[in-house]
């Protein structure tokens, strides 16, 4: 795929709600995945099954009430961003919080290769 093939499923999966199809069609086995900060899994996970972790760890953490997914933005041939809006419930103290997140996406060979995401503490 190419780069804008990409990244317009991957918004397109993220608004429909299928993330979890998109990892296997979208992302390379050997994956990476970056966090701003620790979460207590460390920033960094490598592998899509790692990745599929820190997706099912945040659906069984937090609810998620409302979410915005913007266009994506090119960088170049091997690059796209995209902005991230929600307002989500943490599941177990029922506490509910705004967030916003630029996710960076790095794009070889029609897969992704590495995700970083970009938020306030």
């Amino acid at each position: 795929m190419a780069l804008m093939d990409v990244a317009r499923e991957l918004v397109a999966g993220c608004r429909e709600n299928r993330t979890e199809e998109n990892l296997d069609k979208l992302y390379a086995e050997d994956a990476v995945s970056v966090e701003a900060v620790d979460q207590g899994q460390g920033r960094e996970v490598h592998g899509l099954d790692g990745i599929r972790g820190k997706h099912q760890w945040w659906d069984s953490t937090f609810e998620t009430l409302d979410a915005t997914v913007s266009d994506p933005f090119p960088h170049g041939d091997d690059r796209f961003a995209v902005i991230f809006e929600m307002r989500a419930r943490n599941k177990g103290s029922g506490e509910t919080f705004d967030m916003k997140e630029v996710a960076v996406y790095h794009v070889d060979g029609g897969r992704i290769v590495r995700e970083e995401f970009f938020y306030g503490s």
